[in-house]
């Protein structure tokens, strides 16, 4: 609980924070807090899994874990005698309590009932933690007066609890809560923005526990949050604690904004008449109970715990019934990149130090085996990596985090991608020129045998025993397959004329653009003269003008295919 109304008083003072401002902290949290919440959480959602809360505690601790957060999970001891009465009132006289015949008023704590429903809860939660590296402390008497005296002491920093009576232990950060997912982030209170801000320190919270109420005071009858304000704020935190000591009762009246000046009461409606009972609160809170920061318990917790994923595995079969590669699949990539948040931070270390360590020289081996390709994941630039220490496993890490680490890799992989592009490119190159050449290859060798065909009929037509005094007739015996095969060029020298001679013209030679047209057969005309070029065989075989086409041609084709 806390001190009542606290939260809101420093509401003004409560800060939002993504959750990637926890990278690299070491964070102390007071595990029934969490446990409660995640039961409360379960509860509201009708989950049949009995064990519910305790993956939602898997989830949140794997989520710090990939951060490199260095938490310590920290549970409660005895209680404490001044709560004793509270608290079995909370607890409808003492379930939660050792059942003992002792008087809460002559003894100084109380063992909590270890075989309770929420004890055994917590004992699984510690398995959970320690197999994923998380030590636990438990504390003498209260978690949050515990988690308050690490921080303060700079042993960690910050105290993950719901409990707003650990600023009055002494805290300087507080996370109250936490939030997974997209939009992933903390609710963060920290005393110095509350000193800042509203001018309440330490004394002035363990005031308003006196005047509110708490776990250790019932606190003042009729006393609102506004009243004890105005009071604390017109006393100042240095004096208010002295000031209420000495003065009890007289002070509270001052605070009150009421006509009537009648005797403030307690919770039950009781007068408070002593102010020994105020100074008690006040040394339960200044004084707590606690490992002190040297202690051997606070000095094991503090050393890095290993992960143990045998034993994680165990844990999961049993509470979730997770076969082994499903843990493997949940947790691997987050235990990785811790691993290289924590190699990423070696590096920045001997950097500031001023050394310029080579990758392959650090002590340290870097965990990251090789990159596998460039990606983008919401928008962010990535890489996929595979790893050492763990086979076959391949996951996504941030660009920013991969450079921070291991740049040397980075360069490394682009200057490979750039030159497999060079190479890709290239290759389509070539695949484009073979394509075109060899396309150019078969119009060339298309040619070269019309050519010779042409000019094959050409000295078949040559041979034909044809007489140029023969008449109309005579021409119109030769075999018109021929022609219609050849399909000869006929030019037209004179339209005009009534009469026209005609020409075969030999193929092979090129001639200038004239008006042509094709004819497929030949009409019989007295008057009509035909003369055909008689070729003989040396003039076709060894026409020095077709055997330099014809080399000119091979030789060309001969190169292409050389290239």
């Amino acid at each position: 609980m806390g001190v009542k109304n606290l939260w809101d008083i420093l509401e003004s003072c409560k800060k939002t924070l993504p959750l990637h401002r926890l990278q690299n902290k070491r964070l102390c949290i007071d595990l029934s807090c969490w446990i409660v919440q995640l039961s409360s959480v379960s509860k509201s959602h009708c989950h049949s899994n009995s064990k519910f809360y305790l993956q939602g505690l898997f989830y949140r601790l794997r989520t710090l874990i990939a951060l490199n957060c260095s938490l310590i999970f920290v549970t409660d001891g005895s209680i404490p005698g001044i709560k004793v009465s509270t608290y079995r009132r909370r607890l409808n006289n003492g379930n939660e309590v050792a059942q003992t015949d002792a008087n809460p008023q002559q003894i100084c704590s109380l063992k909590r009932n270890m075989g309770s429903e929420f004890s055994l809860m917590i004992k699984e939660a510690q398995a959970l933690g320690l197999a994923l590296g998380i030590p636990c402390l438990d504390a003498v008497e209260e978690a949050e007066a515990q988690c308050a005296l690490l921080n303060s002491e700079l042993l960690c920093d910050g105290c993950f609890t719901s409990d707003s009576d650990a600023f009055l232990f002494g805290a300087r950060t507080v996370y109250r809560d936490i939030c997974l997912g997209d939009s992933g982030h903390v609710v963060c209170y920290e005393l110095d923005d509350i000193k800042t801000r509203l001018g309440f320190g330490r004394n002035s919270m363990i005031t308003f526990a006196l005047l509110l109420g708490s776990d250790y005071s019932q606190g003042v009858y009729g006393m609102g949050r506004e009243s004890a304000c105005q009071l604390v704020k017109a006393v100042g935190d240095v004096a208010v604690l002295q000031k209420i000591t000495s003065e009890g009762l007289a002070l509270a009246k001052k605070g009150k904004n009421s006509k009537k000046q009648e005797l403030p009461k307690s919770g039950n409606g009781q007068y408070i008449l002593k102010c020994d009972e105020f100074s008690e609160v006040i040394d339960a809170y200044l004084k707590p109970k606690c490992h002190s920061a040297d202690s051997e318990a606070v000095s094991r917790v503090l050393v890095q715990h290993p992960f143990q994923r045998v034993k994680l595995q165990q844990i999961c079969a049993e509470f979730f019934g997770w076969p082994p590669d499903k843990t493997d699949e949940k947790i691997l990539p987050w235990i990785a990149e811790r691993d290289l948040r924590r190699f990423a931070n070696i590096r920045s270390r001997t950097s500031e130090l001023g050394f310029n360590i080579p990758l392959q020289e650090i002590p340290v081996s870097c965990p990251v085996s090789g990159i596998v390709k460039h990606r983008k994941v919401q928008g962010n630039e990535c890489y996929e990596v595979s790893w050492k220490n763990i086979d076959g496993l391949i996951s996504v890490v941030s660009a920013d985090l991969l450079q921070s680490a291991c740049p040397e890799m980075i360069v490394e992989f682009e200057e490979k991608r750039a030159e497999g592009k060079k190479q890709n490119k290239g290759k389509t190159k070539t695949k484009k020129s073979a394509a075109a050449m060899a396309e150019i290859d078969k119009r060339l060798q298309t040619l070269l045998l019309e050519i010779e065909s042409e000019s094959r009929a050409v000295h078949n037509i040559s041979h034909l025993p044809i007489d140029s005094k023969t008449s109309g007739t005579g021409v119109h015996e030769l075999n018109q397959e021929v022609f219609l095969n050849i399909e000869p060029i006929i030019v037209d020298h004179a339209r005009s004329c009534s009469t026209k001679r005609i020409e075969v013209i030999d193929l092979l030679s090129p001639s200038p653009a004239i008006h042509t047209h094709r004819v497929s057969k030949f009409q019989q005309k007295t008057s009509q003269k035909i003369d055909v070029i008689d070729l003989s065989d040396t003039e076709i075989d060894q026409s020095p003008e077709h055997e330099r086409k014809a080399r000119e041609l091979r030789s060309f084709i001969a190169s292409l295919k050389g290239k």
